[in-house]
């Protein structure tokens, strides 16, 4: 088994979570006209999507360390499949929300399944570098969705990309069916899985605070995607084609904040990566708070620097979760996935209110705050699970 070809493949499948989210967004007008139905409506089939694939987290990890990695993928992208096809032929708005909800459902394995394979085929150094490929891979979803389903939808016809996703979906289960063979340790045996194992998991020092970390993040980058447009158009003036040019630069730096985050791992402990890139990120977004209105170029820089420090920090955070986890590798996953949607959901509900009282300063200070408490957390959960780690290692020597 080639490992390294093992990463891309369940990367690409976890890819097409977020690029299926994104891909469906240009074509929203000529999804309304075409259905005759409100833009309510439209929008409630990404919003369905989105509250799918977080909830499926909990339910494929358990799966997935019960019934393992392969059976798992398999089932989740042969329904994702049907449902894009389900897509495709829908003629009615009613059927287009079963269908997408549907393929939530499907799709929402990818992420569950990559890390956790990740996790079974590689140790140490190597880990954080595989994990680093896959969230470059993961990251490329929201960055070239939208460039595709616009050049899909003004080309052919909105039902198009919807067929192109069963197509890639094909492709995808076709590869893991020949090369993805099943990574689940042998020692590991299927246990009975109860509800008390996500307590476990959230009861545990690293578990919680990455699982912490990972809602903050994504609270705070649906914040940036849902709000920054309206800066941008209130302050610059800026057209629809010009914001989504802007958003490209951070889309950028964390891919490669995504690269540096698996170099770093072979020259510095995880938990001080974490912590300082939080703390970081509480800086950026500072900045960013004092620089937005200055000048165009100077916001584009901020930004950037936010991407960067967020995606150096989010190979470490599946690094350190899949290390603390052996035996319910997958559940912590789902867990820890299910989070970070959550954040990826209140961001723009919690950021709404915010925005209404006090404006993009009101909007992000928050967000700077909680940033800043988060940090304090971490060092106080990871490094105390670091004493209590050496402390056991003393006693057993």
């Amino acid at each position: 088994m080639n490992r390294k070809f093992i990463v891309y493949l369940v990367s690409f499948a976890a890819f097409l979570g977020p690029f299926t989210q994104t891909i469906y967004a240009p074509i929203i007008p000529e999804v309304t006209h075409s259905f005759q139905t409100s833009p309510f409506l439209v929008n409630l089939t990404i919003s369905i999507f989105t509250l799918f694939l977080a909830l499926m987290q909990m339910i494929y990890g358990p799966l997935t360390d019960t019934k393992g990695r392969r059976t798992v993928i398999l089932f989740g992208t042969i329904l994702y499949i049907f449902a894009s096809l389900g897509c495709f032929f829908s003629n009615s708005i009613y059927v287009l929300l079963f269908f997408r909800a549907l393929q939530a459902i499907g799709i929402a394995a990818g992420s569950v399944v990559a890390v956790t394979v990740i996790g079974d085929l590689f140790e140490g150094k190597s880990r954080g570098k595989a994990m680093a490929t896959f969230q470059m891979m993961v990251a490329l979803g929201p960055v070239i969705g939208p460039v595709i389903g616009g050049f899909l939808g003004g080309t052919f016809d909105f039902h198009s990309v919807f067929l192109a996703l069963a197509v890639v979906g094909m492709i995808v289960f076709i590869c893991n069916l020949a090369f993805l063979k099943e990574t689940k340790p042998e020692a590991i045996t299927g246990n009975r899985f109860t509800p008390n194992d996500f307590f476990i998991i959230l009861k545990n020092r690293i578990g919680s605070s990455i699982i912490l970390l990972g809602f903050v993040h994504y609270y705070s980058f649906y914040n940036f995607l849902v709000f920054l447009p309206h800066l941008l158009s209130e302050r610059y003036g800026l057209t629809a084609e010009q914001k989504g040019m802007v958003f490209l630069p951070m889309s950028l730096s964390i891919m490669i904040g995504s690269f540096i985050g698996g170099k770093i791992q072979e020259r510095f402990e995880g938990r001080n990566v974490v912590v300082t890139t939080s703390f970081l990120n509480a800086a950026s977004i500072l900045l960013f708070l004092f620089l937005s209105s200055v000048s165009l170029p100077l916001l584009i820089g901020v930004i950037v620097l936010v991407g960067l420090f967020l995606g150096t920090s989010l190979p470490v955070q599946t690094t350190l979760l899949t290390q603390a986890f052996q035996t319910n590798r997958a559940t912590a996953v789902g867990v820890y996935n299910f989070f970070r949607y959550m954040g990826m959901a209140c961001g723009p509900m919690i950021g709404t209110i915010l925005f209404h009282l006090g404006g993009f300063r009101g909007l992000y200070g928050f967000v700077v705050i909680v940033f800043f408490i988060c940090s304090l957390i971490l060092i106080k959960q990871l490094f105390k699970s670091n004493k209590e780690n050496e402390s056991i290692r003393k006693v057993s020597i």
